[in-house]
């Protein structure tokens, strides 16, 4: 009975001592330090995959639904050619009133212009140039009417801008055109007759022409940073675009869009009228008087073109008008609506009548 005790005992304190080392080596929850712990809680669980819904959860679940625009956010923006405003009238009923302010057009989104004036004016928006032509033939590209943020000119596009007019084919049948009068004239005796005097005449027209407008609208407007182009005024009378169009002779804008003497034209013109003369004009004609006299015959015509640049876009108009007025009258007259006819109203019934009774006491 006592070694049966003494068994149980050591079984016990056996026991005691494998739990003490089970303790110390792994240990309860409670018993673990807050890192560990930490370290434990901060493992992502492993789950399952979700699956996919299927299609009938997909169908029910309903899709989600725009947030509704209040006056807060901002006005969306307007179509191209709309000017951001709605025309009433178009779909039979008065439009809505908007929200949002009407935007003001500009230059290359006008309602008022036609879709070759809007190129026209986003190509000026763009380039500096237009894509303009005096009568519809002649280059017109250094005359810009939409004179608001135009960008500008580098040296480079001075002379771009300049070679594109000069050589363009529209010139060399004007400088034909000259040389032909000046044929039929006699002018400069020298030349002779025939198609040698012809051709003579023809080098020599076609090449004052481009010494002049090289010199004052490339060459001088970059060595002194002004401007080319010629600034359409565009509105007030007859007076005051004459008198614009002629003070552009001595006036000009310079490159960071101040007023300033036009150098470029007054010295380029001169400078390409002593070009020209002492170099392949006629040796009799190499003077200080034909410097002159063809110094201010070249200023006469470019006074001329201005004119002409200036009142062009009314010109233009009209001639557009003349060649479109049964068209545009046959759109713009729309007939009268046609009014409901009143319905015949129906008379009324006559009232019913009622019958006497049947069983009548007799009088």
């Amino acid at each position: 009975m006592i070694e049966f005790a003494r068994q149980v005992r050591s079984l016990a304190i056996l026991s005691a001592l494998l739990g003490v080392t089970l303790a110390t080596s792994t240990g309860p929850a409670w018993a673990q330090s807050p890192a560990a712990a930490g370290q434990q809680e901060s493992q992502p669980q492993q789950t399952q995959p979700a699956t996919a819904p299927s299609a009938s959860a997909q169908s029910q679940t309903p899709p989600p639904t725009a947030p509704q625009q209040t006056g807060a956010q901002a006005c969306p923006a307007a179509p191209s050619g709309s000017g951001g405003q709605a025309h009433p009238g178009e779909s039979g009923q008065p439009a809505p009133p908007s929200p949002c302010p009407p935007q003001a057009p500009t230059g290359a989104q006008n309602p008022g212009l036609t879709d070759k004036q809007q190129k026209n004016a986003q190509s000026e928006a763009k380039t500096g140039f237009s894509k303009d032509r005096l009568f519809f033939a002649l280059p017109n590209f250094l005359t810009v009417e939409d004179t608001d943020h135009l960008p500008p000119l580098t040296a480079g596009q001075k002379f771009k801008g300049q070679a594109r007019s000069i050589f363009d084919p529209a010139e060399f049948l004007l400088a034909a055109a000259s040389s032909g009068i000046g044929q039929a004239r006699n002018s400069n005796p020298s030349y002779g007759q025939g198609m040698s005097g012809y051709g003579l005449r023809y080098a020599t027209a076609f090449g004052d022409n481009v010494i002049e407008n090289f010199m004052s609208s490339a060459v001088l407007p970059s060595l002194l940073h002004q401007d080319p182009r010629y600034y359409q005024l565009g509105n007030g009378g007859f007076l005051r675009r004459t008198r614009h169009a002629i003070g552009r002779l001595v006036l000009t804008r310079s490159d960071s869009g101040k007023t300033q003497f036009n150098f470029s034209e007054v010295f380029g013109a001169g400078i390409a009228a002593s070009i020209s003369t002492y170099t392949y004009h006629p040796e009799q004609e190499r003077d200080a008087s034909t410097v002159i006299s063809t110094w201010g015959t070249q200023m006469g015509i470019d006074m001329g073109t201005y004119i002409l640049k200036e009142f062009w876009p009314d010109l233009r108009k009209k001639f557009k008008k003349g060649g479109q007025a049964p068209a545009a009258a046959d759109a713009t007259t729309s007939p009268a609506p046609a009014t409901a006819s009143p319905r015949p109203v129906a008379p009324p019934p006559p009232p019913a009548q009622t019958a006497p009774p049947a069983n009548s006491p007799s009088p």
